[in-house]
């Protein structure tokens, strides 16, 4: 399995997740062209890839996906409550409606129901040849029942969105300070890193943290809070950029 962000923050997110025949795409926040030229740096086209999962309907999520659709015969894979919000951009019959565990081919994949202000929001449990990635982004908070699915996984992509003194401390108005830090709203660098301290294990080798608000918070702070948490740890810890790609990760 090789795993590899894109682009990732409130301005468009996209992640590519590699299962040598079954390559799949998580969420479209991105335009077209810019995936496309991606893919070709990296030696690759949109035809060697067979489905996209979207987490949430959130802008910096599907912006490129009526593109896409457009241009490829991709499949989209989503919770059918999600097509409300998706059917003035994509076709009924591009659909695969999903349940809480299904497969792409030979990948398993299930859900992680998030808590956001979308009518339906998931992350993944993706595991192709005993290799699992763990993608959670967009949520307030983890429910526990998730936690024990999460164990020891090998990658972890997961929201690091905002420091909260940075965020209370902010430019933004107060209802969004709120939004932000509710059950609804996005996670902390403290709270992530509490998290992980409870599901890493010893066949972690990669965290990538990711969704890093560009104004409440920064790298320095989050990997700050991490390592708070971690102490001496020998995972790999990366940041997921907006504009800058992660490498290619293989486990």
């Amino acid at each position: 399995m090789k795993v590899k962000t894109i682009a990732s923050g409130s301005k468009g997110n996209c992640t590519i997740v590699l299962c040598d025949n079954t390559n799949i795409i998580i969420d479209m926040g991105i335009s077209y062209l810019t995936l496309k030229r991606s893919l070709e740096e990296n030696s690759l086209s949109f035809e060697q890839f067979t489905a996209i999962l979207i987490t949430h309907s959130h802008k910096d999520h599907i912006n490129g996906l009526k593109s896409l659709i457009k241009n490829t015969n991709l499949t989209v894979y989503i919770p059918e409550k999600m097509y409300n919000d998706l059917e003035d951009i994509v076709p009924r019959y591009r659909c695969e409606f999903i349940e809480d565990n299904f497969n792409i081919q030979e990948v398993e994949i299930e859900l992680i129901h998030t808590s956001h202000d979308a009518p339906c929001s998931v992350g993944f449990i993706i595991t192709y040849n005993k290799k699992t990635l763990v993608y959670v982004t967009d949520t307030g908070y983890i429910n526990r029942k998730y936690l024990s699915k999460m164990t020891e996984k090998d990658i972890y992509v997961i929201e690091a969105n905002h420091d909260e003194v940075m965020l209370m401390d902010g430019p933004y108005p107060r209802f969004l300070k709120e939004r932000v830090i509710s059950d609804k709203g996005h996670l902390s660098n403290k709270t992530t890193a509490k998290y992980l301290k409870k599901i890493i294990g010893k066949n972690t080798k990669y965290i990538v943290l990711a969704h890093l608000s560009e104004k409440n918070n920064t790298e320095e702070k989050v990997l700050e809070a991490i390592h708070e948490e971690l102490d001496d740890t020998k995972i790999q810890i990366l940041i997921a950029r907006q504009k800058e790609e992660s490498p290619m990760l293989e486990v």
